[in-house]
């Protein structure tokens, strides 16, 4: 398989699976605290990636060199993720996943800045439709709070995480000195694990943990396996065979997979007219996606 190619199944799978953790979170987030939680995934997904690479490739000891950069990327990381659940406490998932659709343009900044990737008028002109189809659906398809721009507080909060997490992205390609994708995830989740054990102690010693409701459970355990650990694995594969731009051009489809995610949960559906936002997100993702 070309590795583009190999690239955009990656990023396809990590869209699918980034989508279940704000269905999921947006029912947790307000039964504890975002850092409490995200201490506790990160713990168990960089578990996952240590067993996993102790029983294959192992982690060579090349991988130890320069440390600080595990240590800058996991600064970016975690806080995407704290601000991610602190705003879904208020901002309603298909809102906060249409915040997120505003990364890739974010992400093609500083992958310009950062690796000297440029912008080709096709991919501007996708990333502004993507961009207008996400802020249709953060304002609930609402023309005079557009106006007033009266965007609510988890999305807001939740768009500084968006802005972490493309910094990120192109990070990954410039730090990265031939690790695999599973070593260099394990070496960013380490230091993001140890991290948010210094940043929530508080919290994690304040949390009443055997009277925590089943969907918190549940939460963790998703996104500790499925959008951590997976995903981690996924966006650092991705973004060592794709540019930026083209990484985070999936997370347009994140709105759609939450759609999806919330029928299966018993939620109701968005109302018709935010849903011509969510289409717009998806008209931008194929114009990324297509070969100059």
């Amino acid at each position: 398989m070309l590795p583009a190619r190999a690239g955009h199944l990656a990023m396809l799978a990590f869209s699918m699976l980034v989508a279940g953790s704000f269905a999921l979170g947006a029912l947790a987030a307000n039964e504890i605290t975002p850092t409490a939680l995200n201490a506790v995934r990160f713990w168990i997904a960089t578990c996952v990636v240590g067993a996993a690479l102790l029983l294959t490739t192992g982690v060579p000891r090349a991988a130890a060199r320069a440390p600080w950069r595990y240590l800058l990327l996991a600064v970016f990381l975690c806080t995407y993720f704290v601000l991610m659940f602190e705003g879904l406490k208020t901002a309603p998932p298909v809102s906060a996943a249409a915040v997120f659709t505003l990364t890739p343009i974010m992400a093609a900044g500083f992958g310009w800045f950062l690796l000297g990737q440029k912008l080709t008028p096709r991919i501007a002109l996708a990333l502004l439709i993507g961009a207008v189809g996400a802020v249709w659906v953060i304002f609930r398809a609402d023309v005079a709070a557009i106006l007033r721009f009266e965007i609510g507080r988890g999305e807001a909060i939740y768009f500084a995480g968006c802005a972490a997490h493309a910094i990120y992205t192109p990070l990954v390609r410039k730090l990265n000195r031939g690790e695999s994708a599973a070593v260099f995830s394990f070496g960013v989740m380490l230091a993001g694990s140890i991290l948010l054990i210094m940043w929530g102690w508080a919290d994690l010693m304040a949390t009443d943990w055997a009277a925590l409701p089943a969907i918190v459970w549940l939460t963790i355990l998703y996104t500790a396996v499925f959008a951590s650990a997976s995903t981690f694995v996924l966006l650092q594969f991705a973004a060592m065979r794709l540019p930026s731009s083209k990484v985070m051009a999936y997370t347009y489809l994140v709105p759609s997979w939450v759609i999806v995610w919330a029928l299966a949960l018993g939620g109701a559906p968005p109302p018709v007219w935010v849903l011509a936002g969510v289409a717009l997100t998806v008209a931008a993702l194929v114009m990324l996606l297509r070969e100059e």
